[in-house]
């Protein structure tokens, strides 16, 4: 069955963007080829990652240190495939991430330090997916504390005060996307940027049990959203306006 064509794809593009995730290849499955699209027009794109990754593994013997070690540099080399100025990782503990004002404190001071127009993040009110999958309790909490941390924190100048008493103004950031969304509103085209989405994703190989069905997974996604606005391939996005 063909899909039937809703909308026109979205061409806004942020001069500034920072993507905030739980853990390392969330990011990849989020919105990798958005942000490559974006980078390439001559956006600055950052990518904040709030764990590293350390509980991603199904040995108990494994050195939990060690795999976050590697979890990171493979996401240094997804970021550089995608073209990220720089990523963030802020050593929250993996399977126990939590919206509290530590972790909301960090993001603020990436926001009032990149200074973004938008800040991309998991959907958390997603939390029982229609094809069965529950919603992480990371991601829960990284999308919440995104959101938190943009409004009103990152805002407001007497959240974290000391940090605009150190020099750190306010920002307001206009514009959250969501992916991962159970109402998306907003297709970015992603054609042509399909092979760097899947590269990046490879960069994660201690994630990766089955790579060929991973990209026809991820394949088939990309071009399922791309028949919803009448292009080749599109990620999805509940889109936020600020008011």
């Amino acid at each position: 069955m063909t899909e039937v064509t809703i909308a026109t794809p979205h061409v806004d593009r942020p001069e500034r963007f920072l993507v905030i995730v739980a853990h390392p290849d969330d990011a990849e499955f989020g919105p990798a080829a958005t942000a490559a699209r974006w980078i390439d027009a001559g956006s600055v794109g950052e990518l904040a990652c709030c764990t590293s990754g350390e509980a991603g593994g199904e040995d108990p013997f494994a050195d939990p240190m060690e795999l976050a070690s590697r979890r990171e540099e493979e996401q240094r080399a997804a970021a550089a495939i995608v073209g990220y100025r720089a990523v963030h990782f802020l050593h929250q503990p993996d399977g126990a991430l939590d919206n509290d004002l530590p972790l909301r404190e960090q993001l603020v001071r990436i926001i009032r330090t990149l200074r973004p127009d938008a800040v991309l993040a998991n959907d958390p009110t997603y939390i029982f997916h229609a094809d069965g999958y529950i919603l992480h309790t990371d991601h829960r909490a990284a999308g919440m504390a995104a959101v938190d941390a943009m409004y009103p924190a990152a805002q407001n100048a007497m959240a974290f005060a000391h940090l605009a008493r150190a020099g750190l103004a306010p920002h307001k950031v206009e514009v959250l996307y969501l992916f991962w969304a159970a109402e998306p509103d907003t297709w970015v085209d992603a054609t042509g940027y399909q092979d760097r989405k899947v590269a990046a994703l490879l960069a994660h190989g201690s994630q990766m049990k089955d790579p060929v069905a991973m990209e026809e997974r991820v394949r088939e996604r990309l071009a399922k959203e791309g028949a919803r606005v009448g292009v080749a391939a599109a990620e999805a996005f509940r889109l936020i306006r600020r008011r």
